[in-house]
Protein backbone atom coordinates (compact mmCIF):
# COMPACT_ATOMS: atom_id res chain seq x y z
CA UNK A 1 0.00 0.00 0.00
CA UNK A 2 1.37 3.48 -0.75
CA UNK A 3 1.84 6.49 0.61
CA UNK A 4 -1.39 8.04 -0.44
CA UNK A 5 -3.52 5.26 0.30
CA UNK A 6 -2.45 4.29 3.29
CA UNK A 7 -3.69 8.02 4.38
CA UNK A 8 -6.89 7.91 2.73
CA UNK A 9 -7.26 4.47 5.17
CA UNK A 10 -5.93 6.38 7.96
CA UNK A 11 -8.43 9.31 7.48
CA UNK A 12 -11.19 7.41 6.94
CA UNK A 13 -10.48 4.91 10.17
CA UNK A 14 -10.35 8.53 11.93
CA UNK A 15 -13.53 9.90 11.01
CA UNK A 16 -15.46 6.39 11.15
CA UNK A 17 -14.28 5.77 14.57
CA UNK A 18 -14.60 9.72 15.77
CA UNK A 19 -18.33 9.55 14.49
CA UNK A 20 -19.02 6.40 16.06
CA UNK A 21 -17.37 7.19 19.35
CA UNK A 22 -19.75 10.65 19.02
CA UNK A 23 -22.86 8.92 19.23
CA UNK A 24 -21.09 6.17 22.15
CA UNK A 25 -20.96 9.34 24.19
CA UNK A 26 -23.73 11.08 23.20
CA UNK A 27 -26.24 8.33 24.74
CA UNK A 28 -23.87 7.61 27.64
CA UNK A 29 -24.04 11.05 28.87
CA UNK A 30 -27.53 11.05 28.31
CA UNK A 31 -28.77 8.42 29.72
CA UNK A 32 -25.63 7.00 32.25
CA UNK A 33 -23.56 9.90 32.85
CA UNK A 34 -23.38 11.08 36.93
CA UNK A 35 -22.59 14.49 35.69
CA UNK A 36 -26.02 15.38 34.02
CA UNK A 37 -28.83 14.32 36.40
CA UNK A 38 -30.87 16.69 34.49
CA UNK A 39 -30.71 14.04 31.73
CA UNK A 40 -30.59 16.44 28.91
CA UNK A 41 -29.07 15.88 25.47
CA UNK A 42 -25.45 17.52 25.40
CA UNK A 43 -23.19 17.42 22.30
CA UNK A 44 -20.25 15.16 23.66
CA UNK A 45 -17.45 16.85 21.97
CA UNK A 46 -15.36 19.99 21.40
CA UNK A 47 -16.17 20.37 17.88
CA UNK A 48 -19.60 21.28 16.31
CA UNK A 49 -20.25 18.60 14.42
CA UNK A 50 -20.55 14.65 15.18
CA UNK A 51 -16.73 14.12 15.47
CA UNK A 52 -14.61 12.71 18.67
CA UNK A 53 -11.12 12.71 17.49
CA UNK A 54 -10.33 10.61 21.06
CA UNK A 55 -11.87 7.88 19.27
CA UNK A 56 -10.85 8.59 15.99
CA UNK A 57 -7.51 8.36 17.19
CA UNK A 58 -8.35 5.21 19.12
CA UNK A 59 -9.50 3.23 16.42
CA UNK A 60 -6.94 3.84 14.10
CA UNK A 61 -4.43 2.38 16.51
CA UNK A 62 -6.92 -0.29 17.47
CA UNK A 63 -6.85 -1.39 14.12
CA UNK A 64 -2.98 -1.80 14.08
CA UNK A 65 -2.82 -3.44 17.46
CA UNK A 66 -5.52 -5.71 15.11
CA UNK A 67 -3.54 -6.36 11.80
CA UNK A 68 -0.80 -6.98 14.61
CA UNK A 69 -2.74 -10.17 16.38
CA UNK A 70 0.01 -12.13 15.04
CA UNK A 71 2.90 -10.86 17.60
CA UNK A 72 0.75 -11.64 20.33
CA UNK A 73 0.23 -15.35 19.08
CA UNK A 74 3.13 -16.04 20.30
CA UNK A 75 2.94 -15.97 23.82
CA UNK A 76 -0.26 -18.35 23.56
CA UNK A 77 -1.18 -19.90 20.03
CA UNK A 78 -3.22 -22.03 20.77
CA UNK A 79 -5.80 -20.34 23.54
CA UNK A 80 -6.91 -17.09 24.82
CA UNK A 81 -3.75 -15.59 26.31
CA UNK A 82 -3.12 -13.93 23.54
CA UNK A 83 -6.51 -12.56 23.00
CA UNK A 84 -6.31 -11.36 26.70
CA UNK A 85 -2.87 -9.68 26.56
CA UNK A 86 -3.96 -7.79 23.30
CA UNK A 87 -7.20 -6.46 24.92
CA UNK A 88 -4.67 -5.38 27.70
CA UNK A 89 -2.50 -3.62 25.47
CA UNK A 90 -5.32 -2.14 23.85
CA UNK A 91 -7.05 -1.07 26.80
CA UNK A 92 -3.45 0.95 27.67
CA UNK A 93 -3.00 2.98 24.68
CA UNK A 94 -6.74 4.23 24.48
CA UNK A 95 -5.89 4.99 27.94
CA UNK A 96 -2.72 6.98 27.09
CA UNK A 97 -4.73 8.35 24.67
CA UNK A 98 -7.26 9.77 26.84
CA UNK A 99 -4.90 10.82 29.31
CA UNK A 100 -2.81 13.23 25.89
CA UNK A 101 -6.09 14.44 24.88
CA UNK A 102 -6.92 15.35 28.25
CA UNK A 103 -3.76 17.21 29.60
CA UNK A 104 -3.40 18.93 26.25
CA UNK A 105 -7.05 20.81 26.52
CA UNK A 106 -6.12 21.44 30.35
CA UNK A 107 -2.98 22.87 29.91
CA UNK A 108 -3.41 24.62 26.56
CA UNK A 109 -7.28 25.30 26.56
CA UNK A 110 -8.06 25.49 30.48
CA UNK A 111 -10.91 22.91 29.54
CA UNK A 112 -12.09 19.86 30.96
CA UNK A 113 -13.71 17.52 29.03
CA UNK A 114 -14.33 15.06 31.28
CA UNK A 115 -14.05 14.72 34.64
CA UNK A 116 -12.95 11.20 36.65
CA UNK A 117 -12.01 13.28 40.15
CA UNK A 118 -14.42 11.16 41.78
CA UNK A 119 -13.48 7.68 40.21
CA UNK A 120 -11.09 5.63 42.81
CA UNK A 121 -7.47 5.54 41.60
CA UNK A 122 -7.86 8.32 38.84
CA UNK A 123 -4.98 10.63 37.63
CA UNK A 124 -5.27 14.15 37.44
CA UNK A 125 -9.34 13.84 37.11
CA UNK A 126 -8.58 12.53 33.49
CA UNK A 127 -8.19 8.67 33.44
CA UNK A 128 -9.03 6.00 35.87
CA UNK A 129 -8.40 2.11 36.30
CA UNK A 130 -12.66 1.80 36.10
CA UNK A 131 -12.82 3.42 32.43
CA UNK A 132 -9.43 1.43 31.66
CA UNK A 133 -11.48 -1.65 31.72
CA UNK A 134 -13.94 -0.22 29.74
CA UNK A 135 -11.70 0.62 27.10
CA UNK A 136 -10.74 -2.78 27.54
CA UNK A 137 -14.19 -4.05 27.01
CA UNK A 138 -14.74 -1.94 23.80
CA UNK A 139 -11.67 -3.01 22.23
CA UNK A 140 -12.72 -6.78 22.88
CA UNK A 141 -15.98 -5.46 21.02
CA UNK A 142 -14.24 -3.57 18.44
CA UNK A 143 -12.35 -6.28 17.26
CA UNK A 144 -14.89 -9.27 17.33
CA UNK A 145 -17.56 -7.35 16.03
CA UNK A 146 -16.59 -4.23 13.63
CA UNK A 147 -13.02 -5.17 12.61
CA UNK A 148 -13.57 -7.84 10.74
CA UNK A 149 -16.32 -5.32 8.50
CA UNK A 150 -14.24 -2.78 8.89
CA UNK A 151 -11.24 -4.34 7.15
CA UNK A 152 -13.31 -5.73 4.47
CA UNK A 153 -14.11 -1.50 3.97
CA UNK A 154 -10.44 -0.57 3.89
CA UNK A 155 -9.42 -3.50 0.88
CA UNK A 156 -12.68 -2.27 -1.04
CA UNK A 157 -10.83 1.64 -0.40
CA UNK A 158 -7.63 0.65 -1.17
CA UNK A 159 -9.35 -1.18 -4.81
CA UNK A 160 -11.41 1.64 -5.56
CA UNK A 161 -9.12 5.16 -5.19
CA UNK A 162 -11.75 7.14 -6.17
CA UNK A 163 -13.67 7.19 -3.31
CA UNK A 164 -10.87 9.14 -1.97
CA UNK A 165 -13.29 12.44 -2.79
CA UNK A 166 -15.69 11.11 0.19
CA UNK A 167 -12.95 11.36 2.23
CA UNK A 168 -11.89 14.78 0.99
CA UNK A 169 -14.88 16.08 1.77
CA UNK A 170 -14.98 14.86 5.56
CA UNK A 171 -11.83 15.82 6.01
CA UNK A 172 -12.69 19.56 4.73
CA UNK A 173 -15.35 19.93 6.86
CA UNK A 174 -13.56 18.32 9.56
CA UNK A 175 -10.67 20.95 8.71
CA UNK A 176 -13.15 24.31 9.01
CA UNK A 177 -15.09 22.98 12.29
CA UNK A 178 -11.98 22.49 14.21
CA UNK A 179 -10.46 25.89 13.31
CA UNK A 180 -14.14 27.22 14.42
CA UNK A 181 -13.48 25.49 17.48
CA UNK A 182 -10.74 26.54 18.44
CA UNK A 183 -11.46 29.98 17.61
CA UNK A 184 -14.27 30.25 19.55
CA UNK A 185 -12.50 27.96 22.53
CA UNK A 186 -9.79 30.34 22.97
CA UNK A 187 -12.31 33.14 22.85
CA UNK A 188 -13.99 31.56 25.80
CA UNK A 189 -10.24 30.92 27.51
CA UNK A 190 -9.73 34.70 27.25
CA UNK A 191 -13.29 35.80 28.65
CA UNK A 192 -13.01 33.18 31.66
CA UNK A 193 -9.45 34.25 32.63
CA UNK A 194 -10.64 37.92 32.91
CA UNK A 195 -12.48 36.47 35.98
CA UNK A 196 -10.21 33.88 37.21
CA UNK A 197 -6.76 33.42 35.87
CA UNK A 198 -6.78 29.64 36.95
CA UNK A 199 -10.15 28.32 36.06
CA UNK A 200 -10.74 25.09 34.19
CA UNK A 201 -13.64 25.08 32.93
CA UNK A 202 -15.94 21.61 32.87
CA UNK A 203 -17.41 21.61 29.33
CA UNK A 204 -20.03 18.99 30.43
CA UNK A 205 -21.29 21.33 33.21
CA UNK A 206 -20.56 24.57 30.83
CA UNK A 207 -23.36 22.89 28.30
CA UNK A 208 -25.75 22.17 31.11
CA UNK A 209 -25.64 26.05 31.83
CA UNK A 210 -25.58 27.39 28.64
CA UNK A 211 -28.67 25.48 27.55
CA UNK A 212 -30.40 25.76 30.97
CA UNK A 213 -29.71 30.08 30.11
CA UNK A 214 -30.94 29.37 26.29
CA UNK A 215 -27.25 30.78 25.13
CA UNK A 216 -26.88 27.77 22.93
CA UNK A 217 -28.34 24.97 21.00
CA UNK A 218 -27.45 21.15 21.03
CA UNK A 219 -24.99 21.84 17.60
CA UNK A 220 -23.69 25.10 18.61
CA UNK A 221 -21.71 24.30 21.69
CA UNK A 222 -19.46 27.30 21.26
CA UNK A 223 -21.88 29.90 20.05
CA UNK A 224 -20.12 32.74 21.15
CA UNK A 225 -23.78 34.97 22.32
CA UNK A 226 -22.54 34.41 26.08
CA UNK A 227 -19.74 36.40 25.54
CA UNK A 228 -21.68 39.39 24.62
CA UNK A 229 -22.55 41.78 27.31
CA UNK A 230 -25.11 41.66 28.97
CA UNK A 231 -24.51 37.97 29.51
CA UNK A 232 -21.32 38.10 30.19
CA UNK A 233 -22.51 38.31 34.12
CA UNK A 234 -23.99 34.59 33.93
CA UNK A 235 -20.76 33.51 32.64
CA UNK A 236 -19.04 35.39 35.66
CA UNK A 237 -21.49 33.50 37.49
CA UNK A 238 -20.74 30.14 35.96
CA UNK A 239 -17.10 30.27 36.54
CA UNK A 240 -16.87 31.56 40.21
CA UNK A 241 -18.79 28.58 41.37
CA UNK A 242 -16.71 26.41 39.53
CA UNK A 243 -13.92 24.91 42.19
CA UNK A 244 -11.58 23.22 39.10
CA UNK A 245 -8.55 24.70 38.60
CA UNK A 246 -5.76 24.23 36.27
Amino acid sequence: MNAYRSFIVITFLFFFGGTLGWFLELFYRRFLSPANPKRQWLNPGFLTGPCLPLYGFGVVVLYVLSLSEACFTRFDSGGILHYLLMFVVMALAMTLIEYIAGIVFIKGMNLKLWDYSKEWGNIKGIICPKFTVIWGLLSASYYFFLFPPVNRLVVWFTEHPWFSFVVGIFLGVFAIDFAFSMHLGTKLRKAAKEFDQKATLDMQKFQSFLRENKLSKFFTPHDDRYLLTPRLDRLEQFIRRSPDRV
